[in-house]
């Protein structure tokens, strides 16, 4: 590789330059290290302690650690230290009424990939892993069945709750009322096919829209309904509007989540604040 004057000089330089290092770095293999022979050369021959010092880093291989934070074993992103992991997790938690059941995990990632290295350290954040973290415990929440329902049919006031008994009605309460102006805009939750568009009985108007995976909604007592059997609608489609059709005391829409036919609390997955 070249030669030395000082070896000492040059073990020093080698754990200075090379084996030591702040940050993420993990550790650091050498692929080589220099062995060392005493040798006696022209006085005219030079030392190249820095040649051989470069070529020893180009086959360094570097291994850098980073705090995944994941949900659901999903990295949604890249923490420096793991105080800072542990922090952020419990914090979550505390937002969400201390849910132990949350799937919040942190793991260790490593890399020896510099490009991936470099990606990660622009992208570790405290407050972009939280906003990642939030947005997948939303949206699992309002998953059934593998069907993500993205979409609030309508804004409104809740003013029937399911498994409500009340005189209006001969049973409890299989779905969610909302009451809204007349003519409002209902939107589908989800992406679906429309099975039932017509009226029928005390539902008055009614839509019934098919997920898949067992998953339908019911949207009734509409004034108008602006879709057919067998058309595809996607999530945040108007498909009817708000009315007062079948057995209803006025303007509002009832909300139905059926789980392989059997209705289920919609609040589990829309309206869940209110």
């Amino acid at each position: 590789m070249g030669y030395v004057g000082d070896k000492v000089n040059l073990e020093t330089r080698i754990n200075d330059e090379i084996l030591s290092h702040n940050g993420n770095v993990a550790f650091v293999t050498m692929k080589q290290f220099p062995e060392y022979k005493l040798q006696l050369v022209n006085r005219t021959e030079k030392t190249n302690e820095n040649e051989i010092i470069n070529d020893l880093k180009e086959n360094a291989e570097i291994t850098y650690k980073y705090y995944a934070v994941t949900f659901n074993n999903d990295i949604k992103g890249y923490l420096n230290t793991l105080e800072e992991a542990e922090q952020l997790v419990e914090e979550i938690k505390k937002e969400n009424n201390g849910n132990l059941d949350l799937n919040i995990g942190i793991r260790e990632y490593y890399t020896v990939n510099v490009d991936d290295a470099k990606k990660i350290e622009e992208s570790t954040s405290v407050v972009v892993a939280k906003e990642q973290i939030e947005e997948s415990i939303d949206k699992d929440s309002k998953t059934v069945n593998g069907i993500y329902l993205a979409t609030v049919p309508v804004q409104g006031v809740i003013t029937s709750r399911f498994a409500a008994i009340e005189n209006v009605r001969s049973g409890a309460h299989t779905g969610l009322d909302i009451g809204a102006a007349s003519g409002t805009k209902i939107l589908a939750v989800a992406d679906g096919v429309v099975k039932y568009a017509s009226p029928m009985g005390t539902y008055g108007n009614l839509v019934i829209i098919s997920h898949g995976n067992g998953i339908e909604t019911y949207y009734a007592h509409c004034s108008r309904i602006l879709v057919s059997v067998g058309q595809q609608v996607s999530s945040g489609d108007n498909i009817a509007l708000v009315g007062s059709t079948g057995n209803s005391t006025g303007p509002h829409l009832h909300l139905e989540v059926r789980i392989n036919g059997s209705p289920v609390n919609p609040q589990r997955y829309l309206y869940r604040n209110n």
